[in-house]
């Protein structure tokens, strides 16, 4: 029995410890590097970023849900067993293909601004960023957007009640978890990246402490809001008693929500960004998420230059500079659409690839403050999360959710149970300034109400006559290289295991330096990218948190993988 299982079962009630022991012995799997397997038509893959949403999806899957059904189930189950990710009281993408016409759609549930944002509310008397005031607290919550999502998806997409795929997360939330060891660092990291609130505390630190490994956490008060969202709809969360919870909760503490912001809040559908790359079809998240944007220049970039035939280091050389390009770009055009005017198919067509390549030398890093935009620097925080969702008939969901960085604002309105996003951060607090996650952008992302702000999220789906794969990850900045990289591993053969165990390069135009993980490049590479005159930075951890799930057409095998630098869930049933 592992440590985490022996603290279990010195800690929970009798009544509790057979079901916590199963879960955890399910969790301890998963850790060893599980990828499930299955040969043939007729089966459901799902991947999460914890084995609980995983088998909460399964679970609905079992009652005669379809994909859209369990991505409800997953999503809500994610927003108990992994807090400092995602939750209800954040947004996210839901990106579905639907195998009766075989169309897909973007469910764009992002946050929004409140009514009573300005332009500068989180600049300083002399016009300076004020770091925490977009990070910390309840005036760096946007409007969520996830329990509308959840409805839509449900109502129009699914074959089940919303209140019966909301079930599995709501028992979790009253039975409760135990704290995982991960969970455990993260909450002591809690009171050096913000001031969390009473209620935040009262849940999660009790004492003052991150609880040990295996003490069980209940939420009765996110039961409660999960139950009224499951009775009552999207409007049970957005107008009524528990929407004036959560407004009292925020002004009272300095936020700025109104009741007349949550009860206007909408989710918007979305036609997908879709592309072709060497015979694969892609297809990703538009704006407000940068992600599909530039997956398609980078790798409009890499097609016109030959990427697959070259060696090394051309091709890692290649690789960052087209990314350093496509995120040069994000910093400059892209916000939300409903706002901005895009240039998006100029943006994403290949003529314009070949323009972006007029810049590049393949002997030579082209320093970042050469290409024109706003340039400036600081440090880096992360979190989110993604599942992915196959179903016995072929409909399928790439699932990006968030709450920010970790924990979110690390503030809970009393009585709600919600952890409030800080996406506020996302917006660009001023044109050059970075955000968390070391992002700059011009005013195309600047603060207005009810506006949404630019995200990295990127679900995403590729095809083409060898099979399919669905994936996404977490990761801020990060998130799409990763996906970019796990694609190019895919479309060299790789199945959901090669995927998301693939070491990881990065580079986002600023700071101007290519960062990777350990194993990403040897000694040899490292030389010979410091020659060309690229800055390189070996990270101290790991990246991201990606779920993958693939399908070979010729053999049958469907694979389904959790990425193991975290502690996911994966299976096919």
């Amino acid at each position: 029995m592992t440590p985490f299982l022996n603290r279990a079962v010195q800690v929970l009630p009798p009544a509790l410890l057979l079901w916590a022991v199963a879960a955890l012995a399910a969790y301890a799997e998963d850790m060893m590097g599980k990828v499930a397997r299955a040969t043939g038509s007729g089966h459901a893959a799902i991947a999460s970023a914890h084995p609980a949403a995983t088998m909460a999806g399964f679970e609905i899957l079992s009652q005669g849900g379809n994909a859209f059904d369990a991505a409800v189930a997953v999503s809500a189950a994610l927003s108990v067993a992994e807090p400092h990710s995602s939750g209800i009281g954040g947004g996210g993408f839901f990106l579905l293909h639907l195998a009766v016409d075989q169309s897909s759609v973007f469910v764009d549930a992002r946050e929004t601004a409140p009514g009573e944002a300005t332009r500068d509310m989180y600049l300083d008397e002399n016009g300076e960023p004020i770091r925490s005031a977009s990070r910390s607290g309840p005036l760096a919550a946007g409007i969520p957007g996830l329990p509308a999502a959840l409805e839509h998806v449900a109502n129009k997409y699914g074959r089940l009640p919303l209140a019966q795929s909301l079930e599995p997360a709501i028992r979790l939330a009253r039975q409760g978890l135990p704290v995982t060891e991960q969970t455990q660092r993260l909450l002591r990291a809690v009171p050096r990246m913000a001031s969390p609130s009473a209620a935040f505390a009262e849940i999660f630190l009790p004492g003052g402490e991150a609880p040990p490994a295996g003490t069980l956490i209940r939420r009765p008060d996110l039961a409660d809001t999960l139950e009224i969202l499951s009775a009552e709809g999207a409007a049970g969360f957005y107008t009524g008693p528990r929407a004036e919870l959560l407004v009292k909760g925020v002004r009272e503490e300095g936020g700025i929500w109104s009741m007349e912001d949550l009860a206007t809040y909408r989710i918007a559908e979305r036609q997908p960004i879709r592309f072709r790359y060497q015979k694969v079809d892609i297809t990703t998240a538009p704006p407000p998420s940068a992600g599909g944007v530039a997956l398609a220049q980078v790798l409009n970039m890499l097609g016109q230059r030959g990427y697959g035939q070259l060696g090394e280091p051309a091709k890692t050389h290649l690789l960052v500079e087209a990314m350093r390009r496509a995120y040069r770009d994000r910093a400059e055009y892209l916000g939300d659409p409903d706002f901005v005017a895009i240039p998006l198919e100029r943006l994403i067509h290949p003529w314009y690839a070949h323009g972006l390549l007029a810049s590049m030398r393949m002997d030579r890093a082209t320093p970042s403050h050469t290409l024109p935009g706003p340039v400036s620097q600081q440090p880096l925080g992360t979190d989110t999360s993604h599942f992915s969702v196959l179903d016995k008939d072929g409909n399928r969901a790439a699932v990006t959710q968030t709450i920010n960085t970790l924990f979110g604002s690390a503030f809970v309105p009393p009585g709600t149970g919600v952890i409030l996003n800080n996406e506020m951060d996302d917006f660009s607090v001023k044109q050059g300034a970075p955000n968390a996650f070391e992002l700059v952008h011009s005013h195309a992302n600047g603060i207005e109400p009810g506006k949404r702000m630019l995200s990295s999220m990127t679900p995403t789906f590729l095809e083409s006559e060898r099979g399919l794969a669905i994936l996404g990850t977490p990761g801020g900045s990060r998130i799409v290289t990763m996906v970019l990289l796990g694609a190019l591993a895919w479309m060299d053969g790789a199945d959901a295991e090669g995927i998301v165990g693939l070491p990881r390069v990065h580079h986002q135009y600023i700071p101007d330096s290519v960062s990777f993980e350990a194993d990403a490049m040897d000694d040899e590479l490292q030389a010979a990218l410091d020659e060309l005159g690229h800055e390189l930075r070996e990270s101290s951890r790991p990246w991201g948190n990606m779920q993958a799930i693939t399908l070979d057409y010729a053999n049958g095998t469907l694979t389904a993988a959790s990425d193991p630098r975290r502690n996911g869930g994966s299976d096919i049933r």
